[in-house]
């Protein structure tokens, strides 16, 4: 019964009169004590003079306390602030007494209310260190009583800078999370053996196994601010060797006006730990680019296509067009955007494919821009789908395309993949071949084709990522197929970004690619992310090796063989110079290509292959048609002596 009481009354506040009470009765004894000590703590003075002064005074001074409302703070939250306030209004108060002094001594009024400077020096001096000491006396009852009935958490904070201190603060003054700082670490040896508001500070040397045993910690918060991307990120993936929950406290910028709260400590993200900077495109070009037009995006509630529209509402564009064949998909995004007061758009359930039907809307929206984000890409499903993945990825793109051209479309902005550089895969091949036919459509000078090209996207449909946080929830194994397979990241937001900075500053004919930093190694991610969930590998959960699925690769590339990049006016983003085509002959290929898959023709695969000839199969039954000797070996800049391996079919 007491906890449940004590923990009720922990989310109300006390009476702002009760506090002003309380206050008044700390001015009453104040001013009876300054006399005893102005007469060296004896009663030689006047006690009915005394008794005439006290009301006088704790009426003046009950004046201040309601004007400066010193009273009004939370008295559990009291801070620099609240003490401040007391300060001000002792101060008002101690003014106004001296000003009623010279006033009754100017008009001879009452001879017994003379009160000496002294007494009131010593009055305030009192009031001020008692008022203030209540406060905090006060506030540490409360918080000892309530976390007698909490559970305590041990807290290591890692930084002992300013920003160590605001976390300390900000925990210390929480009782819902009664969290118990027992110690900081740093890098500075100068601070190390040191105690900063009571707690030892620690050096990263003395965090062990048997150091979070003995201090029994549960988390370790890193606060730092001066962050270097590639430290912070060794610095949390040593932590996360602990048995412990990781947490990190925002950059400052990002706090809530300037204020930090517990709530803003954060697990750290599986993002926190790649190999690379997160990059923020500014520029202005977007802004000028989409003002007034009326734009189209394909594929529109998919990872990439959502993210694109929910980046481009922000703009000052006329309308928005939004295409996908998933109905459930698109009416969540639909909700999603209304919910947030958009209502410039329209949201329509289509097939690109249906080429009468993309007539019309091309027809009656006349769009300016073109975003096609619309695709299959599923490497092991289209592997064994090829029909679909021809009829989408390549068809489909080759009628959007078309239509785009028709209707005089000022830019066509396509979103391609790592995986069309040196295509092992049905889905690279046909998202390369689309790249080829954006490249001959550039050439009729009238709509500027741009392609953009990166790799994979964090937290995308059908990502490692999301697959890994589901075997962790179901308690795994994890899925590996590779100890040694590779890949490069990037996050959905970034990469809406690119595709809209591509459509901003492409001229036509261009392939931007994006520095991605280094590549990750799937079978070290798949490790974080479960110590990342406060669990051990592989005590509590294992990884399992299943084999390279249908088509896929060890290692990806952004370059093809043959390919070099220039320079954007942006340091992370390049252009792709790629290799001359015969626009004609690959044309004619990729028409034939589309109508032999119409009639489900078996040579469509093999047509594929003479229209890319560096896609080469890998562990797929395509295998057999790139002869009898061949591989499945393709060179990386990354990997340039990794030695062939045969092609197997699963």
């Amino acid at each position: 019964m007491l906890k449940n009481h004590l923990l009720d009354y922990s989310h109300r506040y006390a009476s702002k009169w009760l506090v002003l009470a309380i206050d008044l009765s700390i001015v009453f004894v104040s001013f009876i004590l300054s006399y005893f000590i102005r007469f060296n703590l004896t009663m030689n003075f006047d006690t009915e003079r005394l008794i005439l002064q006290l009301p006088v005074v704790c009426g003046v001074t009950l004046i201040a306390f309601l004007f400066t409302g010193s009273y009004k703070g939370v008295v559990r939250h009291t801070g620099v602030r609240d003490v401040y306030n007391i300060f001000n209004s002792i101060c008002l108060s101690s003014i106004l007494i001296i000003l009623l002094v010279i006033l009754n001594k100017q008009l001879d009024l009452i001879d017994e209310f003379t009160i000496p400077l002294s007494i009131i020096i010593i009055y305030s001096l009192i009031s001020f260190i008692v008022l203030s000491a209540s406060r905090y006396i006060f506030k540490s009852l409360f918080y000892s009583l309530v976390k007698q009935y909490k559970v305590s958490k041990n807290v290591i904070i890692y930084g002992a800078g300013e920003a160590g201190i605001v976390t300390f603060n900000a925990l210390t003054d929480n009782p819902g999370r009664n969290s118990k700082v027992v110690g900081y670490i740093d890098d500075d040896l100068k601070k190390v053996g040191k105690n900063l508001n009571g707690v030892r500070i620690y050096s990263r040397d003395q965090l062990s196994h048997y150091f979070i045993d003995k201090k029994n910690v549960a988390e370790i918060i890193v606060s730092v601010q001066e962050r270097d991307n590639k430290l912070l990120k060794n610095l949390v993936e040593s932590l996360v060797e602990f048995p412990v929950k990781v947490k990190i406290v925002p950059p400052m910028e990002d706090w809530i006006n300037g204020e930090f709260k517990v709530s803003q400590i954060k697990p750290v993200q599986i993002e926190d730990l790649l190999n690379r900077v997160p990059i923020n495109i500014k520029n202005s070009k977007i802004s000028n680019e989409l003002k007034g037009k009326t734009i189209v995006v394909t594929g529109g509630a998919g990872s990439i296509g959502s993210e694109l529209v929910r980046q481009i509402v922000k703009y000052d564009y006329k309308s928005l067009v939004i295409l996908d064949m998933a109905e459930s998909a698109l009416y969540d995004l639909q909700q999603e955007l209304k919910q947030k007061g958009v209502h410039n758009f329209i949201a329509i359930v289509a097939d690109i494919r249906d080429k009468n039907r993309m007539n019309t809307y091309f027809q009656e929206h006349k769009p300016q821009l073109v975003f096609h984000t619309a695709a299959y890409k599923h490497v092991p499903l289209m592997e064994y789908n090829a029909y679909e993945a021809i009829k989408i990825n390549v068809a489909g793109t080759k009628m959007i395309a078309d239509l785009s051209l028709a209707h005089n479309v000022e830019k066509f902005v396509f979103v391609s993949t790592d995986k069309a550089v040196n295509p092992t895969n049905v889905m690279g091949a046909t998202k390369r071949i689309a790249e080829m036919y954006i490249s001959c459509m550039d050439q009729k000078q009238k709509t500027k084709f741009i392609t953009t090209r990166f790799g994979n996207v964090l937290g995308s449909n059908g990502s490692v990522i999301p697959l890994f946080r589901k075997q962790i929830e179901k308690g795994g194994p994890l899925t590996v197929t590779h100890k040694e397979i590779t890949r490069y990241f990037m996050t959905i937001p970034e990469a809406s970004q690119l595709v809209l900075e591509a459509g901003a500053m492409g001229q036509g004919g261009e392939i931007f690619i994006f520095d991605m930093g280094e590549s990750v190694k799937i079978f070290d991610l798949a490790k974080n992310m479960i110590r990342l969930s406060g669990l051990r590998y592989p005590e509590d959960i294992d990884i399992k090796i299943t084999g390279l699925r249908p088509g896929e690769k060890l290692y990806e590339e952004l370059l093809a063989n043959g390919e070099n990049t220039l320079p954007t006016y942006h340091k992370k983003i390049m252009i792709s110079k790629v290799r001359d085509l015969d626009y004609p002959d690959t044309r004619a290929k990729i028409d034939e290509l589309c109508v032999s898959n119409m009639f489900f023709g078996e040579n469509a695969v093999k047509l594929m292959k003479e229209i890319v000839p560096e896609y080469v199969s890998r562990n797929s039954k395509f295998c057999e048609l790139d002869g009898p000797s061949s591989t499945a070996y393709v060179k990386t800049a990354s990997n340039p002596d990794l030695k062939r391996e045969k092609s197997t079919i699963f």
